[in-house]
């Protein structure tokens, strides 16, 4: 897609701050703060060149506008989407269209899930037509997972692998929540049944933790003291609120399709062309549905084609390279934009050598999945279309 808009901005800092099961002493503020400050130092930019801000949190009570006013209260445009690559898009159509230069996106979250003896609050919403039912997010992703292994003969030997590539991931990150935690395939089978098909391991965590991106013009970036990220392309894929119906494979299996389809397009790239998937990894089969969305492979092919080490470190389309939400960490709505920033780090060189992809020029980002009935898609480079 030639002149598209996208191309002229560039990721110019991606930022993690700690993350752990629990962040003992630390809010959602002081952890958003800690995301800021070391974004800024990372780009190297004052908090007066910032003019675009969307800071908020999923419950904390932190909204873009407060976010202005930690950044001083100047003047300066305010995105309202939600963290993650929705909001990446968001910030850089800002930019593309001049209402502003360099906008900083930030979340964290702390001290919310307290009660560890059930599932997270927000996995349990109160709608009238779940709640009855006893659905929740391993459910209902279960669904999607079980029509697909009736219809495909899809094994849970495939799913394991998965799960197993990213926790071996994350067990080699010194950053991430589960570091040193080896998982191998029959480690997964062997953990307990939490939904059918989905065992222990083949689900994300809970954790605590923050993290912040700064997008500015590729005019801008060339200023700076870095080598730019460019955005290459994406997409919104959304066919209703989440966890409010059953996510029926038939009308929600293929949910991010069109999404990637428009993001290889306005790149002008193929999945071919992808060195690095960062997938969203709620679940382990939501991994396999997604190489079949995005046509990395045929639709019912995705249980073989994850195997043999396709999604290992070392394998052709490396998965969730710092652990994922399986191991790195999965807080709040943060978790989303940090497939963004794990997107940038890798292909800034910045994880251990065992870890990085040799020569690693694209890397694809998603946030969703079937079972939230939602997609979004994202291809990130370090040249400029």
């Amino acid at each position: 897609m030639a002149g598209n808009p996208l191309h002229g901005v560039a990721i110019v800092a991606a930022y993690n701050t700690r993350q752990a099961k629990v962040l003992e002493g630390e809010t959602d503020l002081s952890i958003i703060h800690d995301a800021v400050d070391g974004a800024l130092k990372m780009a190297g930019i004052a908090r007066e060149e910032v003019d675009g801000v969307n800071i908020s949190t999923l419950r904390g009570g932190v909204s873009s506008r407060n976010g202005v006013h930690m950044m001083g209260g100047r003047p300066s445009w305010c995105g309202n989407s939600e963290m993650g690559i929705a909001s990446v898009l968001e910030a850089a159509s800002a930019i593309a269209t001049g209402q502003c230069e360099t906008a900083i996106l930030a979340s964290g979250q702390a001290g919310m899930y307290k009660d560890r003896s059930a599932t997270s609050p927000w996995t349990r919403p109160s709608n009238e037509f779940v709640e009855c039912w006893g659905l929740y997010t391993a459910a209902e992703f279960a669904l999607i997972a079980k029509r697909h292994m009736a219809l495909y003969g899809t094994r849970p030997e495939s799913l394991a692998e998965v799960a197993s590539a990213i926790r071996m991931n994350g067990a080699r990150f010194p950053e991430a929540v589960f570091y040193g935690r080896e998982v191998t395939p029959q480690d997964v089978l062997d953990s307990r049944m939490v939904a059918d098909p989905y065992h222990l391991l083949d689900c994300a965590m809970n954790s605590e933790g923050g993290g912040a991106v700064i997008l500015t013009s590729a005019e801008k970036a060339k200023d700076l003291d870095v080598d730019p990220i460019y955005l290459l392309g994406g997409a919104l894929d959304r066919q209703g609120m989440s966890y409010v119906t059953a996510p029926v494979w038939d009308k929600y299996g293929h949910v991010g399709q069109r999404a990637a389809k428009i993001t290889f397009e306005q790149a002008g790239l193929t999945p071919e062309d992808v060195d690095v998937c960062e997938f969203y990894d709620p679940f382990s089969f939501e991994l396999i549905r997604q190489f079949e969305a995005f046509g990395f492979c045929e639709e019912g092919e995705g249980g073989d084609f994850v195997m043999g080490g396709t999604v290992r470190s070392d394998g052709k389309f490396p998965l969730c390279t710092n652990g994922g939400l399986m191991s790195f960490s999965h807080c709040g709505v943060i978790q989303m934009l940090q497939k963004v920033i794990s997107g940038a780090q890798q292909l800034w060189g910045m994880y251990p050598d065992e870890l990085t992809v040799p020569d690693a020029k694209v890397a694809m980002v998603t946030n969703g999945g079937a079972g939230a009935l939602f997609t979004d898609t994202m291809l990130i480079g370090k040249e400029m279309p």
